[in-house]
């Protein structure tokens, strides 16, 4: 076999391990099965990732890093707040929900796979996804000299929860055109929660 650098061959067990895991689910998915998907031999894969749960935290990281990339392009922060909720949402939903179900389908699992082992995965999970709505609004806030009404940190948690019902609801019943209009509702919900307004002077955004 071809010698393959460490980091490339991380990367590719963790494409074959979302693969499987968004095809047939946590409890179904296995090393061995993982393997087989990125045509390597078991014990190459034990080598790079010795435990099950090492493996399925570089898929979160992988799918929270695929999530970051997708959501940051054409952001124009510089637009203000309003405008980075709403483009965020939309490039979410359009390019990694409405015909990826299987991944979040995949994200869920790990969550509640998570929540009943160590919660470590979980964790990181929403962490990561509740700091990152958080960031982009408070950097969106600075670029165009806006204030919020609450806290970043609040707005990030309430973003995500709205999108996390909206998921579940369009994987049990997948309408798109009634997941549009849902979703253009809740993201007038969030921006009208958020308020953002412009400010002048030393005040550049609301210190939560």
């Amino acid at each position: 076999m071809a010698y393959v650098k460490a980091a490339e061959r991380e990367g590719q067990i963790v494409a074959a391990a979302i693969r499987v895991l968004s095809a047939v689910g946590v409890a179904a998915t296995t090393l061995r099965a993982v393997a087989t998907e990125a045509g390597i031999p078991l014990g190459t894969l034990h080598y790079v990732f010795p435990t099950r749960d090492k493996m399925l935290r570089a898929v979160i990281a992988a799918v929270i890093g695929e999530i970051v990339d997708t959501v940051q392009v054409g952001l124009e922060l510089d637009r203000g707040v309003a405008h980075a909720i709403r483009r965020g949402v939309i490039t979410f939903w359009d390019k990694l929900v409405q015909d990826e179900t299987g991944l979040q389908v995949m994200q869920y699992e790990l969550a509640m796979y998570s929540a009943r082992s160590d919660g470590g995965l979980v964790r990181l999970q929403y962490d990561r996804y509740t700091t990152l709505v958080a960031e982009f609004c408070e950097q969106a806030a600075d670029a165009a000299g806006e204030r919020c009404a609450v806290d970043f940190a609040t707005l990030g948690r309430l973003a995500l929860a709205v999108l996390d019902g909206l998921i579940v609801q369009y994987i049990a019943c997948p309408d798109p055109a009634r997941a549009r209009r849902d979703l253009d509702r809740a993201v007038d919900m969030l921006v009208a929660f958020a308020d953002p307004q412009p400010v002048t002077g030393r005040l550049a955004r609301q210190i939560g």
